[in-house]
């Protein structure tokens, strides 16, 4: 089930899954899991959600409010299915970062957006999402989609993105949830039998995905995570289930 642990890696050990592990080392177990994964991760998303992670990413896509000449930034962005959908909603006059931790992740993002016809308006940024390397207010909206559960730091992370954005502008968060009581036993089912047998005969790594189906357990629930927006400086926070809770979309305002 997803928690409320402690979202601001704080402390000396961190949840890695269901681990306790140094908090310094969190972010090279999670770069080694993106590493072993990022040859298979699109393939994988669509085994794991039966492609229902498109209808998911659509839905996101739907509440940027994005015009064309408009400045968007996906964080963790992963193989770039968001950044595609905001380049083509801000254009040729637009610009959009596809932003990294993980070399691997972004090279192939940035082969499926090569792949996809996008060029001219998209750049690719290795960066930490808890520091992120760009100037104050300059983004209208940012998304991240599945990332934030990685991130070592939220609260750090999270006041990153409200230093970037413009006023007026929002962050979108795609992640993992909670789902409604009549869903669990499947979903954990589902979670801790089916995920890591996939990872083994599909990427060679089941560790890696029983690290993602823990990692989904530890994350704070709706309620939480909203409670962490607001104190990291969003207003305006609410957030929307889909799929019975399974994943949510949470959204937070910088006024």
């Amino acid at each position: 089930m997803a928690g409320s642990p402690d979202p601001h890696g704080t402390h000396d050990t961190i949840d890695f899954g269901y681990q306790k592990v140094p908090t310094a080392d969190k972010v090279k177990r999670v770069r080694a899991v993106f590493d072993s994964v990022a040859n298979r991760y699109d393939i994988m998303n669509d085994l794991m959600s039966l492609g229902v992670h498109r209808l998911w990413k659509r839905f996101v896509l739907s509440q940027t409010g994005l015009r064309p000449g408009g400045q968007a930034l996906d964080v963790a962005g992963g193989t770039g299915d968001l950044s595609i959908g905001m380049a083509k909603q801000v254009g040729a006059s637009g610009r959009v970062v596809l932003s990294d931790i993980n070399a691997a992740m972004l090279a192939n993002g940035r082969d499926h957006l090569l792949n996809a016809g996008i060029a001219g308006n998209v750049e690719f940024v290795l960066a930490n999402a808890e520091a992120l390397p760009f100037a104050d207010n300059r983004f209208d909206c940012i998304t991240i989609g599945f990332g934030l559960r990685n991130v070592t730091d939220k609260m750090a992370a999270l006041r990153s993105m409200v230093r970037v954005l413009k006023p007026g502008g929002q962050l979108l968060i795609l992640e993992f949830s909670k789902p409604i009581a009549p869903l669990v036993p499947l979903y954990d089912a589902y979670s801790f039998g089916i995920l890591p047998l996939l990872g083994k005969l599909v990427a060679n790594d089941a560790d890696s995905y029983r690290y993602l189906a823990e990692s989904i357990r530890m994350f704070p629930d709706q309620e939480s995570l909203a409670q962490l927006m607001r104190d990291a400086g969003f207003d305006g926070v609410r957030y929307h289930n889909l799929s019975g809770g399974i994943v949510a979309v949470h959204r937070g305002y910088k006024y």
